[in-house]
Formats: structure tokens, C-alpha cells, sequence
């Protein structure tokens, strides 16, 4: 016999429902592009979503956040599905690991300990907390680093930033802000006399962008999000150069960088 038509779904606040609605999608009559994802074909979405979040609360959308933040747990239950077809674990498991991971990590709040005086004691307590995690977690007669779980597959930058941070909690580290901004000037010396070795002008160039991410640790600026802003920034004030010289009957290809430059300045003039 057939089987039968899967029973209608509506929207709701039930986390089953989201569940069932996943297991439809994967099952033999769901949808074809879902039952051929993989864990690695939809990693990347995951890492999108997580940005879409993230762009939401820096535009201050809060109307979009709901949504956006549902794609993004839509991808955990994506993964969870993908795993427990596997025989690897469950959507259960994975609740079970963040909120046993949340209280052990939280035992002034739900064990009985006492609370760091502040919050940045607490925070050098958390990564006491994962050290000791990383090192139950480690093989026997495995060496465990301190760098060894941050994650690869991180943006670069905010990989910079917290490999960073891992090496300050040891105190390897400049003890002023002042210091980071003079390796930065060496840094950019060391590119000029790379001469025209491109192998050696881009190892030095990266070697600048990661004492920049140091200098923003130390000034407690993230540099992601002061990037991002960068990026948005220089998007209004060239499409202020892009407009401007339409409404004289122009385009970027026929201005002069000069021209440009003016324009730019007025665009920087105007707050832009």
C-alpha cells in the first residue's frame, strides 16, 4: 500500500511541530533538495544565517530578528535530522549538551558557587572552566593546547581576535595599547621592504591585519563589526559619488579619480 499523505502543518510555537516539519522534508516524499543535503553542503547556510542574525541587530531590525533567529535554529535542527539518520545523536542530545554545558559553566548561578566581583574575573574564570574542559576532552598522552579549539572555520579576523585573547589569558601579551600601535607602523615598513616579492607582501600584509586585530582587542572594539561598519560606510559614500554624478548625465567610468575624491569628501562632509 502507499503511504499515506502526510498530515497537514500548521505555524507554531511547539518545537515538535518544527521537528516533524523537518523529518517531512528528509523523509522519502520531502522535498528533493533537503534529502540530498549533507552536513558539509549546508554548513555554509548555517554560518549565513548566523551572519543574517547578526545584521539584523546591527541595522536595529528587531521585526526581522524573529525570523531571522528561526532560520537559524532551523539549521540546528537541519544538522540534528542529518545526524540522528546517521545514528549520531539527536535534536534531544543536542539540548541535553548546551544546557548541561550552560549550568557547568555557570556554577555561581546554579551550583552554590560564589560569583567573580566582576565581569571581567568572570570571564577569566569561563576560560579556566574550558581549559579544564579541553583537557578531559583531550586522548591520553595527548599535548593540549590552549589554541586547539578555536575554531578554523571562523572569519579570520574574529579568529585573530580570539587566538589573541587565548594567548592574553597566559600573559602573552603587550601590556598597552600604545605598543600594538607601534608594531602596526613596523608592520607596515616590513610591507614596503617586501619590494615586489609578492609571496613575502602577502605575509606581511597578513601579519598587519593580525596586530590590527590586536590593537582592537586591546581597545575593546570588535574588529568584525568595526569592519562591517567600514564596508557599509564606504558603500553610502560612493553610491553618493554614483548619484551625484548621474544627476549630471555621468557615470563613474567617465570621472576622473580627482573628481571622485571631491565628491567623496562632500559625501564625508554631508555624514555620510
Amino acid at each position: 500500500m502507499p503511504n499515506p499523505p502526510p498530515q497537514p502543518l500548521t505555524p507554531s510555537r511547539d518545537i515538535e511541530v518544527l521537528l516533524a516539519i523537518m523529518r517531512a522534508l528528509r523523509g522519502p516524499d520531502g522535498c528533493p533538495w533537503d534529502r540530498v543535503q549533507s552536513f558539509q553542503t549546508i554548513a555554509p547556510y548555517t554560518v549565513e544565517e548566523a551572519y543574517e542574525v547578526a545584521a539584523s541587530i546591527e541595522d536595529g531590525d528587531y521585526k526581522a530578528l524573529p525570523d531571522e533567529l528561526g532560520d537559524l535554529l532551523f539549521q540546528v535542527v537541519f544538522h540534528a535530522r542529518m545526524a540522528e539518520e546517521a545514528g549520531l545523536f539527536d535534536f534531544g542530545d543536542v539540548v541535553a549538551a548546551v544546557t548541561d554545558k550552560m549550568i557547568r559553566r555557570h556554577r555561581h548561578v546554579f551550583g552554590g558557587a560564589e560569583a567573580e566581583a566582576d565581569q571581567h574575573r568572570q570571564k577569566l574564570a569561563w576560560e579556566e572552566i574550558k581549559a579544564r574542559e579541553r583537557k578531559a576532552k583531550a586522548p591520553a598522552g595527548k599535548e593540549v593546547s590552549l589554541l586547539d579549539d578555536v575554531p578554523v572555520a571562523l572569519p579570520a579576523l574574529l579568529r585573530a581576535e580570539k587566538l589573541q585573547r587565548r594567548a592574553a589569558s597566559v600573559g602573552f601579551d603587550w601590556d598597552n595599547a600604545a605598543k600594538v600601535v607601534d608594531k602596526i607602523a613596523e608592520e607596515a615598513r616590513e610591507i614596503v621592504d617586501a619590494g615586489q616579492d609578492r609571496e613575502k607582501q602577502a605575509e606581511e600584509i597578513g601579519d598587519l591585519l593580525f596586530v590590527v586585530a590586536n590593537l582592537a582587542r586591546h581597545l575593546k572594539v570588535d574588529p568584525e563589526a568595526a569592519l562591517r561598519a567600514a564596508n557599509a560606510k564606504f558603500v553610502r559614500r560612493f553610491k553618493f559619488i554614483e548619484a551625484a554624478l548621474a544627476a549630471d548625465g555621468r557615470d563613474t567610468a567617465g570621472a576622473s579619480l580627482e573628481e571622485m575624491e571631491a565628491l567623496w569628501q562632500k559625501a564625508k562632509a554631508n555624514g555620510a
